[in-house]
């Protein structure tokens, strides 16, 4: 599903923040990221959601060059993703259930459709009683969970999540990490990173960076097992993005 062959990203001569990466991560994989600061964490991520393209190598996200993909391409592949950040970015002069619905009104789903789809996803993450609430009436651990419910009410292939638990209390990082848990368990491609290292003795298989660099990799020993599939939450099939890439 993702592949990087030989990637690298330099922004200057002397800003290397990828150096000849090499990873496979498998369709259905539930994958963490581990690194010190300034490892290359976040651009990797980036990359494969078209934020910053590779300055040499191949990457494939989904079976699309991502150095071929053209801008107008670009949104279709990210519907198929779901992107969780340290900073939220909720919009709080509303409330979090029109935050979660927000993703799908922008692809033209019908109002009702998607507050449905909304709620249910707020129920996911343990929220539908806050779902009137105002972002800034919530913890910063209800509000990471709303950005989960956000980013999984589209039923993406891939989450991409960047230190969902930086600065949360442990109570509410294992909330955030459950809930993550719970989508992955149903078919969704997932790639965490992170610095906790409760949460990395925890893994089936973490990749590790420093200074750009791929340092080590530990495997899983078995394939991912799923759960029987949540029709609401189970990822969309297969998108054609060819609309996108003659666009």
């Amino acid at each position: 599903m993702i592949e990087f062959q030989h990637v690298s990203k330099q922004y200057s001569a002397d800003a290397v923040a990828l150096s000849d990466i090499s990873l496979n991560i498998a369709k259905g994989e539930l994958v963490f990221l581990a690194g010190p600061s300034g490892a290359g964490k976040s651009t990797l991520l980036k990359m494969i959601a078209a934020m910053e393209r590779p300055t040499s190598g191949k990457l494939i996200v989904n079976g699309q060059d991502m150095a071929k993909i053209k801008p107008a391409g670009v949104p279709f592949l990210r519907r198929n993703m779901g992107l969780i950040f340290q900073q939220q970015k909720l919009l709080n002069d509303r409330s979090i259930l029109a935050n979660v619905m927000l993703p799908l009104l922008v692809v033209g789903a019908h109002k009702v459709a998607a507050e449905q789809r909304a709620r249910a996803a707020l129920d996911k993450v343990g929220l539908l009683d806050r779902a009137m609430a105002r972002p800034l009436s919530l913890s910063g651990g209800e509000q990471q969970r709303v950005s989960i419910a956000r980013a999984i009410v589209n039923r993406p292939q891939i989450i991409l999540a960047d230190e969902p638990t930086a600065n949360l209390d442990r109570a509410s990082a294992n909330k955030v990490l459950d809930a993550l848990k719970a989508f992955h368990s149903v078919g969704v491609t997932c790639l965490i990173s992170s610095h906790d290292e409760q949460m990395l003795d925890a893994a089936a298989r973490v990749i590790h960076l420093k200074n750009g660099q791929l340092v080590a990799i530990d495997k899983a020993t078995q394939a991912p097992v799923f759960a029987p599939p949540d029709p609401d939450f189970a990822p969309a099939p297969d998108q054609d993005d060819a609309q996108g890439e003659q666009a």
